[in-house]
């Protein structure tokens, strides 16, 4: 009876090892066929290659290739929400990827995409901003035009020498870092457009409210406004908001501070303000 367990042991490692080698195989063999879709933009062929594998490629050399190409194939395919998930698992399993910038910055953009329209729900608006922001803090960046500097130069030292390694190397990683600024100058392009929207978000209610006469609701998300989103073009338009609320609600003391303050922020608008002024004095004064 000895005999026979053993061999069966031996037999069930071997078979172990063997189902290893050939689960890796069929994962690169797999990756490959997908990376060929990829690059012929039949994103949802390439899709089908890799989600058979997202789990058997953990911990093998194409963790990370898989996670990271079939995110790119989400996204390419406007599958946004499958995109989200899958950049994520690439920077929480492989944090040290070679991927994980552009994992990050592109994480980033599929919650911007997925970003709706400025009257209904922002939890993607803010999940972008959070995750634009994360990767400015992440990879900040030399000087654009420093960076196109070195880029040009090399250029045209590999047009006197191509042969020289050593220039090709710093003009690939001059050219990646350049890339990498874009990236930059479209996320911090992007956080301001997203806040922008939320302040155009919170603004809108405060307006509909004015509408259904409800003046104090009003006031509040006015202020929301001005407290949150000061950088936005509806700081302003908020302030005068708040303004036109108070004289609606008859609080004349509140009214002439708000002027006061409305006109140190923005003193250009003293002669736009003076009737409002005139008017909340005069009922001040009858208070």
């Amino acid at each position: 009876m000895i005999v026979p367990v053993s061999a069966l042991l031996f037999s069930a490692c071997s078979s172990s090892n063997v189902s290893s080698l050939d689960s890796s195989g069929a994962v690169e063999s797999r990756y490959g066929k997908a990376l060929g879709y990829y690059n012929k933009e039949d994103f949802d062929d390439a899709v089908l290659e890799l989600e058979p594998v997202i789990f058997t490629s953990r911990a093998t050399a194409f963790e990370d290739d898989v996670l990271f190409l079939l995110a790119q194939s989400y996204y390419k395919s406007e599958q946004y929400l499958l995109a989200v998930d899958m950049y994520s698992r690439l920077l929480q399993q492989v944090p040290s990827s070679p991927f994980a910038r552009e994992a990050q910055f592109q994480l980033a953009k599929s919650h911007e995409q997925l970003s709706t329209h400025f009257e209904l729900d922002h939890e993607h608006t803010l999940k972008a901003i959070q995750q634009f922001a994360l990767y400015l803090d992440a990879y900040p960046g030399r000087d654009s035009a420093q960076i196109t500097s070195d880029v040009d130069m090399y250029r045209e030292l590999l047009k006197v020498n191509p042969a020289n390694e050593s220039y090709k190397e710093r003009y690939a990683n001059f050219q990646s870092e350049l890339e990498g600024v874009q990236s930059q100058d479209y996320a911090q392009k992007a956080i301001v457009k997203l806040r922008e929207k939320l302040a155009k978000h919170t603004y809108f209610i405060a307006r509909q409210y004015i509408q259904l006469k409800k003046y104090k609701a009003s006031g509040i998300y006015f202020d929301e406004v001005i407290k949150r989103y000061p950088d936005t073009i509806y700081f302003e338009q908020a302030w005068k908001g708040r303004i036109d609320v108070l004289i609606k609600r008859q609080k004349w003391f509140d009214a002439s501070q708000a002027v006061d303050r409305y006109l140190q922020l923005f003193p250009d608008k003293s002669g736009d303000m003076q009737e409002t002024r005139d008017r909340i004095m005069k009922n001040f004064s009858n208070a």
